[in-house]
């Protein structure tokens, strides 16, 4: 019996946006709406957080709310990764970032039931390989050997910080599989930015979770209200996501 677990990367640091994850709305922190609909999946959620002092703050976080916490490399998140992963025991890694705070559980769980039913561990499955669902409900599935290796093998810094580009790339992974959007109608909904990165996502998801209560909804109604409130999501329209 594989044992399968999401570990979400957080930290206090940001470039555009400092104490991003802690920003309130509803008067909870962000970070308690994307653990509590990680949690939907049925999955064990583990947090992977860095050894600096200002990340003190995210290790209490976790020990309040009894969920398992690893503290490691800020800049080797890939070394992250793969110490959470080795400590609590996972054969099956899901990959997401804190900065997703509607990120869809059930989804998430759908996909990793479908991984293994596959059985093969040389398969990465990941929603965003060719985007169909909006940026903020990301997520990456592949299997502890296929960390390992990246672990072991990966040498380039890009590759070291986001964690997966040795995956993607790797002659040795059998199959790179697109999970793409069947549950709701129009199929591509690439266009709508729901991640926390800049103020102006900020201000999105709050008004998405403040005056819709975004947080309650299941994926389908959840890409359907963001359909109907144009306004809202023209506020950071304009914003281009980091290179990575």
């Amino acid at each position: 019996m594989q044992t399968a677990g999401i570990i979400s990367q957080v930290r206090m640091g940001s470039t555009r946006l400092p104490g991003k994850v802690l920003r309130p709305a509803a008067g909870r922190p962000l970070l308690d709406y994307h653990v509590q609909r990680l949690q939907q999946s049925g999955l064990p959620v583990l947090l992977a957080t860095t050894t600096e002092p200002a990340d003190d703050v995210l290790a209490a976080y976790a020990a309040e709310r009894g969920l398992p916490c690893h503290r490691g490399s800020e800049a080797d998140v890939l070394a992250r990764y793969y110490e959470t992963a080795q400590r609590f025991g996972l054969d099956v890694i899901v990959r997401v970032t804190s900065d997703c705070p509607l990120v869809d559980g059930q989804l998430i769980g759908s996909a990793v039931q479908r991984y293994l039913d596959e059985g093969n561990p040389w398969v990465y499955r990941s929603n965003a390989i060719v985007r169909t669902f909006p940026r903020g409900l990301d997520f990456e599935i592949f299997s502890m050997e296929m960390l390992t290796e990246a672990y072991h093998q990966a040498t380039l810094p890009y590759e070291r910080e986001h964690v997966t580009p040795y995956l993607k790339t790797n002659p040795s992974a059998a199959s790179r599989v697109q999970y793409r959007n069947e549950v709701w109608p129009g199929g591509d909904y690439s266009r709508f930015r729901i991640t926390l990165d800049t103020a102006e996502d900020y201000e999105v998801l709050r008004r998405l979770i403040e005056e819709h209560r975004a947080q309650e909804l299941d994926v389908a109604a959840l890409l359907a209200l963001l359909q109907a409130q144009p306004g809202i999501m023209a506020l950071n329209a304009h914003i281009e996501q980091k290179a990575t």
